[in-house]
């Protein structure tokens, strides 16, 4: 029974509290960076589909079916516009490190630093950064963290990138 408050002790001391976060339930934004994290060296998209605003959820849903019907209008050896999947990053190379960086927190808003880190050429390493927002979860109507969009290191977002995708060249 003297393990359970030496972990409390020793989990309040890993994680100090941040008083701009304090009425948001649920993850914290540093959190969320590390499940984005997971989800790029991972490839698997799945693992940050339940952190997105319901904006952002649109936004894709919009741009995959857009996709689809210029599949069903086009030669099928003509590459789709999302050919690749959603933009995530701001270069499409598998990055095989991830790390979370700076967080900066406002009253609603929050902005994760995301660095990607390729070993064998330091060169092309680059940051991007998380745009976090709260949003009330409608089932609890509690406020909790949820990614807006991605300020890619190039200068671009995720958003402009997703309605760009489908504009002729």
């Amino acid at each position: 029974m003297r393990i359970l408050p030496a972990l409390v002790i020793a989990a309040s001391l890993a994680a100090p509290p941040v008083f701009a976060d304090e009425d948001a339930v649920g993850l914290k934004p540093e959190q969320i960076g590390q499940i984005f994290c997971l989800s790029r060296t991972g490839s698997d998209e799945g693992a940050i589909s339940g952190l997105l605003t319901p904006e952002l959820t649109a936004a894709i849903a919009d741009a995959w079916a857009r996709n689809d019907a210029w599949i069903a209008a086009n030669p099928p050896d003509e590459k789709p516009p999302l050919g690749d999947g959603i933009q995530w990053q701001a270069w499409p190379d598998y990055a095989p490190d991830c790390t979370v960086g700076l967080a900066t927190l406002m009253k609603t808003d929050a902005k994760v630093e995301i660095s990607y880190a390729f070993p064998d050429s330091p060169d092309a390493n680059f940051t991007d950064t998380l745009l976090l927002r709260r949003v009330v979860n409608e089932a609890s109507l509690l406020e909790q963290w949820r990614i807006d969009n991605v300020a890619y290191a190039t200068g671009g977002d995720l958003r402009t990138a997703l309605t760009e995708a489908f504009e002729a060249p």
